[in-house]
């Protein structure tokens, strides 16, 4: 008999990327599932405190930190709102609070999420020799907020609800 669990599957856990619009006076944020990336890992980046006590033969590590972020790539799509809002990023070379966006990290499974803004990143574009690619780095510019998100649309886009404890079920 096997013990071990079930299989999590990769695409479960979905990323959603806040595209800003203002029209008049009215600014929305929608978020958007993250299609056409061929990657989007996340990396913890732990913060280590080491030493070594002059009456113990060992070393003692402590976490101290994390600098979370999350390396992409993807194929670039005309029509694809989050490929065009990384692109703008990229070729204006923007900086700062301009080159800032919420990502949404949501299990489809039972609808937890963690939302967190990141610095957009650009590191390079255009080394596929078939089609136009972009690459960098979601660096963490914020706090975590753990919540829930639902869809009506088949997970095309989301609305983030923040839990009132302000903890997750775990980490999406």
């Amino acid at each position: 008999m096997n013990n071990i669990g079930t299989l999590k599957s990769r695409h479960k856990k979905l990323v959603f990327y806040g595209v800003t619009t203002t029209s008049g006076q009215a600014t929305t944020t929608t978020f958007y599932r993250m299609t056409g990336f061929t990657s989007l890992p996340q990396n913890k980046n732990p913060k280590e405190h080491t030493r070594q006590y002059v009456d113990e033969e060992f070393e003692r590590s402590d976490i101290v930190g994390y600098a979370p972020e999350i390396p992409y790539n993807f194929d670039r799509h005309d029509g694809n709102k989050v490929h065009e809002d990384i692109v703008n990023i990229t070729d204006n070379e923007l900086i700062g609070a301009d080159a800032v966006r919420t990502l949404i990290v949501v299990d489809i499974d039972d609808g937890s999420a963690i939302k967190r803004d990141y610095s957009v990143v650009p590191d390079g574009e255009g080394d596929d020799i078939n089609v136009y690619t972009y690459s960098g780095n979601f660096k963490a510019n914020g706090e975590k907020i753990f919540g829930t998100a639902t869809s009506s649309d088949n997970w095309q886009t989301i609305t983030f609800t923040e839990s009132v404890t302000g903890t997750g079920t775990g980490n999406p």
